[in-house]
């Protein structure tokens, strides 16, 4: 989204909990383009366990406070009156465009308006050369912070449990410690302790693809 609309500014709001191989990310993204990143910081909170165990409070139906104090606030600050938010939602998340926009109205989606999915999106950044976060190929659908309480399916604790296990283990305390349950497994709320092993070793997701749409987008 960054690259195809070339925005006045771009910001990231860093949570301090995201996988390490994102800055590499984002270091090639900014070489590869020439777009430099405005890196945004919470002046109160360190990273999202700061965030849990000091409020006491992991997610809930009003959402999660480490996405309010380490993303919302810090991008709210910076931005002026008049500015307009650009998201890269991409075609799959319409539901999430749709829930940001009633909360703040303008926001545009350029992903959703050219009609590409998360598979086109792999595909431009292949041709720019720049490799995408390693958690995709981990069989992972985001490369969010690890781990990431907003994420309920066993599927995804299960890969949390094998690739970061020392983070599993220390949300599995904190959920205890807290009274809370984060996943779901076949509509009941479970602990991270009764969550499934993985059955199987989940593939990488979102292989670069290429349709018309992308096509049009590139400009060829």
């Amino acid at each position: 989204m960054t690259w195809l609309e070339k925005p006045d500014v771009v910001v990231y709001a860093d949570t301090g909990s995201e996988p390490e191989d994102n800055l590499r990310f984002r270091r090639e993204f900014e070489e590869a383009t020439g777009i430099q990143i405005t890196v945004l910081r919470s002046d109160k909170y360190s990273d999202t366990w700061d965030v849990w165990t000091r409020r006491r409070y992991i997610s809930g139906k009003m959402g999660a406070p480490c996405t309010m104090f380490l993303k919302r606030i810090p991008v709210e600050r910076f931005l002026r009156p008049d500015d307009v938010s650009l998201f890269g939602f991409t075609a799959e998340e319409q539901r999430r465009a749709d829930a940001l926009l009633a909360m703040k109205p303008g926001s545009r989606f350029p992903l959703i308006e050219k009609g590409l999915n998360k598979a086109a999106c792999f595909e431009i950044l292949s041709r720019l050369g720049i490799r995408p976060p390693h958690s995709y190929q981990l069989g992972f659908d985001h490369a969010n912070c690890i781990p990431c309480c907003k994420a309920t399916s066993p599927r995804y604790w299960g890969l949390v449990r094998k690739h970061y296990p020392e983070e599993f283990q220390r949300m599995r305390e904190l959920e205890s410690e807290l009274d809370y349950k984060l996943c779901r497994v076949r509509g009941e709320w479970v602990a991270l302790s009764e969550v499934p092993p993985l059955t199987d070793d989940p593939a990488p997701t979102n292989e670069p693809a290429c349709d018309f749409l992308c096509q049009i987008a590139l400009g060829n």
